[in-house]
């Protein structure tokens, strides 16, 4: 019998098989808000829950790890591009790319087996409970958790809302993961980078934004809009005017969306105030000091006077 303590152990070891991902991103709610499902649709998506922790985060320094090619085309990716492939290539056309391309190098094999280890060790197994939840996903909200979800294709706007910590885990197949016009939303605090779809075959987004870390059984194909999160794929991935943010630890990436990620919370001029009320106390102290300076010279004037009059 399938007991949620073997689930949570068994994604425990996907965990520690992708320490070298390890995420770190803060992401806040991002988008418009979605319109609230209703009631008996959010019970039946959170009754399809198996587990809410232990799902593993996946990041680290790349943004797309794909086996022998990457191909990007009018997009930008922030954070490193890769194959496993050492004779693999990455195909720029006007795509600029933040990170290090490496083509089977040392970084780029140890991060491709770590992600095949993570994607054996969340593969659905014999036993396991976990309704499939069927449908687009539009308008509904998902607490975090662990969800099965239908290969059909997506489209609208699936609301993801939990604290900071809180991890979701989707998985989808038998089938491919196909969405047009698909949006994630983050509320509450969720953090984009604890989303992982984990998907059976390939996984083609047209004109979505897309939240959270794929990790592809075959093919990525990323048409326009946004992903925020890295993308590994068995096969190639291509991404043409997608703009790519990677959930990557090295501080590259790791913003929540909004564009303000130096930490003033939208305030990005405090440094220059800061500079400026400094600037200000200067010059205020220079003139003090030349006031000061002035009224030494005059009493200085003062008591040489008075002794060149007493001399006289």
């Amino acid at each position: 019998m399938f007991t949620l303590s073997r689930l949570t152990a068994r994604l425990a070891v996907g965990a520690s098989l992708v320490a070298l991902l390890a995420a770190a991103c803060n992401t806040d709610s991002n988008g418009p808000s979605s319109p609230t499902p209703p009631a008996d649709r959010v019970r039946s998506l959170s009754a399809s829950t198996v587990a809410t922790s232990a799902s593993p985060s996946v990041a680290g320094t790349f943004a797309i790890l794909g086996n022998a090619a990457v191909t990007c085309t009018n997009g930008t990716i922030i954070g490193d591009v890769g194959t496993f492939s050492a004779t693999g290539t990455v195909t720029q056309t006007s795509c600029p790319i933040t990170g290090t391309v490496h083509l089977g190098d040392a970084a780029a094999t140890q991060a491709y087996n770590s992600f095949l280890s993570a994607y054996t060790a969340l593969a659905p197994k014999s036993g396991d409970v976990c309704p499939i939840i069927t449908g687009t996903l539009a308008g509904a909200t998902m607490a975090p958790g662990v969800y099965c979800v239908s290969a059909e294709a997506k489209t609208g706007t699936l609301t993801l809302t939990g604290p900071a910590n809180g991890t979701w885990t989707f998985k989808v197949g038998p089938g491919a993961f196909t969405g047009t016009s698909f949006a994630v939303i983050m509320a509450g605090g969720a953090q984009a980078c604890n989303v992982t779809w984990w998907v059976d075959a390939a996984t083609t987004m047209t004109d979505s934004d897309l939240k959270g870390n794929i990790l592809s059984g075959a093919g990525i194909t990323l048409t326009r809009g946004t992903l925020i999160g890295s993308a590994f794929a068995k096969a190639d991935a291509t991404v043409t005017g997608t703009a790519v943010t990677g959930c990557v630890s090295s501080g590259t990436g790791n913003g929540n969306g909004d564009g303000d990620d130096d930490g003033d919370h939208g305030h990005g001029d405090k440094d220059h105030h800061d500079k400026d009320r400094d600037h200000d106390k200067d010059k205020h102290h220079d003139r003090d000091q030349h006031k000061n300076h002035d009224g030494g010279d005059r009493d200085s004037h003062g008591e040489r006077g008075g002794r060149d009059g007493g001399d006289r």
